[in-house]
């Protein structure tokens, strides 16, 4: 399905886009939460509350910082592709984003996690907190349609939220000047989180690529566009906290989404029943 693009200066900017000609601010230290690896991808030792207070105070002096959320299919592509797992590694938070992510983090790196870092939730707490702290946000993802809808939904569960811009880009790679020209926008906008809705992997790739250049924190949220404009179903909680969103949506789409689980489900069960073999072996 061919993508509609926004106009060239996004749905609507707080600021021109020209105005981010401005010198990049220094950059400070963040001590983020540690890493461990997972089936050669390194991931976040994180959960809900430690990453929004670093994510918000790094977002207050505009860092320029990558934040993604890995689920099961997530953690298998990285895991499987070198160059894509090249670029999750050099984020500075890999959230647990999945449930049985979590377990095998609890599992294999003893990290005691009490509860996964689901992108969609964090996406609605940092709105939150930026709604009261002043921080202004940049949506960055999907189609018109949805991130219109996501802005106004946005709005509406966190009063105060100011929305410095919002913008569809086409399912195409961009040409240089398109993507100076986006970037632009996102600066001079002023937001302090950028969450971006592009889907696994090109969200990641985008950022990673992007981090020097883009001065706030982006956040990786793929699906969380979908589920908060209401254009798609959130599994229930129920079967979010026994790993079993997966099936909810696969229910939603199977058409879309069989191959993807089957493929990445199984290899995630080989993967963690090799390294259970490799850790029984060398103990």
């Amino acid at each position: 399905m061919s993508q509609v693009a926004l106009p060239p200066v996004s749905a609507f900017s707080r600021s021109s886009h020209r105005s981010s000609a401005k010198p990049k601010p220094a950059q400070r230290k963040v001590n983020w939460p540690a890493k461990h690896d997972l089936f050669g991808v390194k991931v976040s030792d994180t959960d809900y509350a430690k990453a929004e207070d670093l994510i918000i105070d790094a977002a207050h002096d505009h860092v320029s910082a990558i934040v993604t959320h890995l689920p099961v299919h997530g953690l298998v592509t990285a895991a499987t592709d070198a160059a894509y797992r090249a670029h999750i590694n050099n984020f500075d938070i890999v959230a647990p984003d999945g449930q049985p992510v979590r377990w095998a983090m609890n599992r294999f790196n003893a990290t005691q996690l009490d509860d996964r870092c689901y992108g969609p939730e964090l996406m609605i707490r940092l709105c939150r907190r930026a709604a009261l702290e002043g921080i202004s946000i940049y949506l960055y993802g999907s189609t018109p349609e949805v991130v219109q809808q996501l802005k106004l939904k946005l709005e509406t569960l966190c009063p105060g939220l100011i929305v410095a811009g919002c913008e569809s880009p086409p399912f195409r790679k961009l040409s240089p000047q398109e993507l100076t020209d986006a970037i632009e926008r996102i600066n001079g906008s002023g937001a302090g989180l950028v969450f971006i809705g592009l889907g696994c992997p090109r969200q990641d790739i985008f950022a990673n690529e992007n981090r020097d250049r883009i001065q706030a924190i982006q956040m990786c949220v793929g699906a969380a566009f979908d589920f908060h404009a209401g254009n798609k179903k959130m599994a229930p909680p129920w079967m979010q906290r026994r790993g079993l969103e997966w099936l909810f949506r696969l229910f939603q789409e199977p058409g879309r989404l069989w191959k993807r689980y089957l493929v990445t489900n199984t290899i995630f069960i080989l993967l963690a029943a090799k390294r259970m073999v490799t850790r029984h072996k060398t103990s």
